[in-house]
């Protein structure tokens, strides 16, 4: 039984290695024909994102802005 259990495991890692080996070409089969030609035409430059948390009030300001009322003396 001792030679079964490492030829499986020879069997194993090999299949593994052919996978690995399988997606590894073709990342980079397909990574070359992403890739745009360069142009020489002007782009537009959009805005820079504004901030999520400042638009829906809840962004982190100073802490005198944080700091509520005191309670009222009585």
């Amino acid at each position: 039984m001792g030679g079964t259990a490492i030829q499986r495991i020879r069997y194993g890692l090999t299949g593994l290695a052919f996978v690995f080996l399988m997606v590894l070409i073709g990342t980079a089969i397909t990574s070359n024909e992403e890739k745009p030609e360069p142009s020489n035409e002007v782009t537009n430059l959009a805005e820079p994102p504004s901030d999520p948390l400042a638009e829906l009030g809840v962004a982190p300001g100073s802490g005198a802005e944080n700091v509520a009322d005191p309670p009222p003396k009585q």
